[in-house]
């Protein structure tokens, strides 16, 4: 039978700030293999029998940063088609248009397997199994749940409550000791969040349980733009309709609802990773149980969490603190807080600070820039263009920049002339002169960008022309 993976990658990942921003999310985060956890669920996916392809349901900003973890990935040139959120609303409107979706593109018998782009698993074997077993389930007509068999009294999952592959109800996230007395039965699993149905089954399932839902998403696909990103199909959801649609989990919308459901219990090395101590348990302990990363040096120091890949970080006479460093802002954090660092991302989003939302080094369609300095009436960037790549004709109304090229080879336009700048060359733009900046080497254009005005902010810019849709 024919699979089509669907991976849901959304979310804020606050309780991994700071390494975790809104245009730098959870799944991007990097184990320390190197692999972001997206790339990891693409992978786990994409090495299943029989797939037609990967779905990927994200927001619109992620796409060619999702584009690019793919592609370092994806050896077997897998199919590829993205879904774009112009914003969140939960997981019932996701799978609801990666339905309606891969029913016009692979038709109603086709099966979906739903995947959570910022979970980890580790026992591959196993998890080829579940999704085996839950793949029959769902030819049968179930909506397949997959159920993870607990080790530990968590308060920090939802449970099913199941004999076999029967489930007999959903429950919320318990207390401690209801948790306690979960695990204690043998007949609760946590629920993973993944999913597994025929297209037919999950739209009539809908339909009978939330029809306003998939009625709203329909309308919202009707009138959203399609357009292809190299091989890619790329649908963006018409933002005032999707606006319109319920933002509602597919646990309440359907699953909880609906009496087709299975779940399959098993044990595949599954975390949600949901806190600093979760993804620093990932790593080694030295012999004081310090887990590190980075340039770390320790004195009396104990069962620690420390990141620090950008400086030497030194600590002395701490115990059970997570400490996490990155080039614009530090987490220090008890561990028995590890939870509560979302409260953190939470006001620095009520006050609109840029560290919820940006790093110093922020991924483009074209490359990436970082903020080396920044005052009140200039701003110093590190900007990476990859080869072939430009950046938007566009024109800046408050501030003139002058480029300064370190290696490579860049194509400038300024208004109506154009040049090519080599190492050590610099040029100067004016404001409100219509430029470019392209790189037409086989190199990375690496150059040094110095913005000076009296407003340097990122929002002050008009584009005229754009190469991946932003105008």
């Amino acid at each position: 039978m024919s699979l089509v993976v669907t991976i849901l990658c959304g979310g804020a990942g606050s309780r991994l700030w700071p390494v975790s921003r809104g245009t730098h999310p959870k799944p991007f985060i990097r184990l320390s293999d190197g692999q972001s956890l997206l790339q990891k669920a693409f992978v786990r996916g994409s090495n299943l029998p029989n797939i037609k392809q990967v779905l990927t349901v994200t927001n619109g900003e992620l796409l060619f940063k999702t584009f690019d973890h793919y592609q370092e990935v994806n050896d077997e040139k897998i199919a590829t088609e993205f879904v774009l959120e112009p914003f969140g609303r939960n997981t019932a409107p996701a799978i609801a248009a990666a339905i309606l979706q891969t029913q016009k593109t692979q038709g109603d018998d086709v099966i979906m397997l739903v995947l959570a782009a910022d979970h980890l698993i580790t026992d591959d074997i196993a998890f080829k199994q579940a999704v085996s077993e839950a793949a029959e389930l769902a030819a049968s007509g179930k909506l397949v749940t997959f159920g993870i068999q607990p080790d530990a009294p968590e308060t920090g999952y939802g449970y099913i409550e199941a004999e076999s592959n029967k489930v007999l109800r959903f429950v919320e996230k318990p207390n401690l000791e209801t948790a306690t007395e979960y695990l204690q039965s043998g007949k609760f699993l946590w629920n993973s969040g993944m999913f597994c149905f025929k297209v037919s089954t999950m739209l009539e399932q809908m339909q009978i349980h939330c029809p306003e839902i998939l009625s709203a998403t329909r309308t919202c696909l009707e009138q959203s733009q399609l357009s292809k990103h190299q091989a890619s199909l790329v649908t963006k959801l018409e933002p005032n309709s999707f606006s319109g649609v319920d933002a509602v989990s597919i646990d309440y919308a359907v699953m909880e609802k609906s009496s087709d459901v299975a779940v399959v219990p098993c044990k595949i090395g599954w975390s949600d990773i949901g806190s600093w101590t979760a993804l620093g348990d990932l790593d080694e302990p030295d012999s004081d149980g310090n887990r590190i990363r980075g340039d770390v040096i320790l004195h009396n120091a104990h069962n620690n969490t420390i990141h620090s890949q950008h400086r030497v970080l030194g600590a002395v006479g701490i115990n059970d603190l997570i400490i996490v460093d990155t080039p614009d802002a530090i987490l220090v954090a008890n561990k028995a807080s590890a939870q509560d660092v979302k409260h953190i991302y939470a006001e620095l989003k009520l006050t609109d600070h840029d560290a919820h939302k940006l790093h110093r080094t922020v991924a483009r369609p074209w490359g990436s820039y970082t903020i080396l300095e920044e005052e009140t009436s200039f701003k110093i960037k590190r900007l990476v263009v990859n080869p072939g790549c430009r950046l938007s004709l566009q024109s800046h109304q408050h501030r003139n920049e002058r480029w300064v090229v370190i290696s490579g080879i860049a194509l400038v336009t300024n208004n109506d002339q154009q040049h090519y700048l080599n190492q050590n060359e610099s040029t100067y733009i004016c404001a409100g002169h219509k430029h470019r900046l392209e790189n037409p080497g086989s190199d990375n254009l690496v150059l040094i960008e110095v913005q000076s005005g009296d407003y340097v902010g990122e929002d002050d810019i008009q584009r005229y022309e754009d190469s991946y849709g932003r105008c």
